[in-house]
C-alpha cells in the first residue's frame, strides 16, 4: 500500500532531521497499540514507523525525495555502484515495535526521553533501566577544496556492534553512512550522526560524528569564504603590467589584466569568484591575487645605467 511518508509524520518536505524525531516520538506514543485501541491505529503505528525508518537515514530520504517511492522501493542506477549497477531496492523490515525500541532505547520511552506532550498511558509497557550515552566518536572526513566548492555526496562504511532482537547477544556488521555535502562548507563543520555508534544492552549508542578536514590545494589557500591564489611574476612584469591567468575551480580560465605597478604589499581582488556561501550558494566570496616578485640576482652596469635613467624622475 502505498502512502506519503512526509503526509503520514504530519510533515512538509523542507522538515530538518530535529522535526522527523520529534513528528515521529509524538506519533508514535499516540498510536502505539498499548495506548491506542482505536481501529485503525495498528495500521498507523506500523506506516509510521516505515516512514521515520526511510526519513531519518539519510541515503533513504535522499532517494525518496527525488525518485520517490517507486525509486526507493524499486531501485534506481547508481553513480557509485561499478558496471552501470542499480541501487539496493528497499523493503520495510515490518517490524514497527523494532523501530520504536530502537529510536527509544528500550520499550518505555520515558526511561530516556521527555515529551512536552501530553502525558500519555502506555499499559503493559515494561520500566527499563536507565541508560547512559556513550560519549561521541569523532572522526575526519577529508574533502578537496573541489568538493567543497561543488558539494558531493559521501559514502562512508562503519563497523559497528550492534544487538539481536530481544538479546544482549551482539555482532559485528557493516553499515554505510551517506553525507551530503553543501557547496560552502567550512573545515571544522561537524555532521552528526544519531545513535550510530556499538550497542549494548546497558547504554545509549554513541553519536558519529564526521569533522570537515580541508586537503591541501595546489593552487588555492582558503581564507573564510575567499580564495588566495599567488602568481609568480618578475621585476618586468611588476613595472611594466601583464596578464594572469587563473584556472578556477570549475574549469573556467579567468584572464586578469594588470595595470598597476605591483609592490610587495599589492594585491588584486577579483569579486565573486571565491568560495560559495553555504548560507546562500549563489553568492560568492572574492578571489584575492597576491604575487610574488622575482628580483634579478645581478645587474651588468649597463642594466644598472638604463634602469637608473628609466627610473629617474
Amino acid at each position: 500500500m502505498s502512502f506519503d511518508y512526509y503526509e503520514t509524520l504530519e510533515l512538509n518536505r523542507n522538515a530538518t532531521t530535529a522535526d522527523i524525531k520529534k513528528a515521529y516520538r509524538r506519533l508514535a506514543l499516540k498510536f502505539h497499540p498499548s495506548s491506542n485501541t482505536e481501529a485503525g491505529s495498528s495500521e498507523k503505528f506500523t506506516q509510521l514507523s516505515e516512514a521515520y525508518d526511510v526519513l531519518s537515514d539519510p541515503c533513504k530520504k535522499a532517494t525518496y525525495d527525488k525518485f520517490g517511492e517507486e525509486g526507493l522501493k524499486g531501485g534506481i542506477p547508481t553513480e557509485y555502484a561499478a558496471g552501470g549497477a542499480w541501487s539496493s531496492k528497499y523493503t520495510y523490515h515490518g517490524q514497527p515495535e523494532k523501530t520504536f525500541r530502537q529510536f527509544f532505547g528500550g520499550n518505555n520511552p520515558f526511561s530516556d526521553f521527555h515529551t512536552t506532550d501530553a502525558p500519555l498511558r502506555l499499559g503493559g509497557l515494561k520500566q527499563v533501566v536507565l541508560k547512559t550515552q556513550d560519549p561521541p566518536v569523532e572522526k575526519d572526513l577529508q574533502l578537496t577544496l573541489e568538493e567543497l566548492y561543488h558539494g558531493c555526496t559521501k559514502r562512508i562504511e562503519i563497523s559497528r556492534r550492534e544487538l539481536a532482537d530481544d538479546s544482549e547477544i551482539s555482532s559485528i556488521k557493516k553499515k554505510v553512512l551517506c553525507i551530503d555535502v553543501k557547496p560552502g562548507w567550512k573545515e571544522g563543520t561537524r555532521i552528526i550522526f544519531n545513535k550510530e555508534g556499538d550497542q549494548g544492552p546497558n547504554n545509549i549508542p554513541a553519536d558519529i560524528v564526521f569533522i570537515v578536514v580541508q586537503k591541501i590545494h595546489p593552487r588555492f589557500v582558503r581564507e573564510d569564504n575567499d580564495l588566495i591564489y599567488t602568481a609568480r611574476i618578475s621585476l618586468e612584469m611588476a613595472l611594466t603590467g601583464f596578464s594572469v591567468d587563473v584556472k578556477t575551480l570549475d574549469g573556467r580560465i579567468l584572464t586578469i589584466p594588470i595595470n598597476d605597478i605591483v609592490h610587495p604589499s599589492y594585491k588584486k581582488v577579483v569579486f565573486g569568484e571565491g568560495m560559495p556561501l553555504f548560507q546562500d550558494s549563489v553568492q560568492k566570496g572574492n578571489l584575492i591575487i597576491t604575487f610574488d616578485i622575482q628580483f634579478p640576482e645581478k645587474l651588468s652596469p649597463e642594466q644598472r645605467y638604463l634602469t637608473k635613467k628609466a627610473l629617474k624622475s
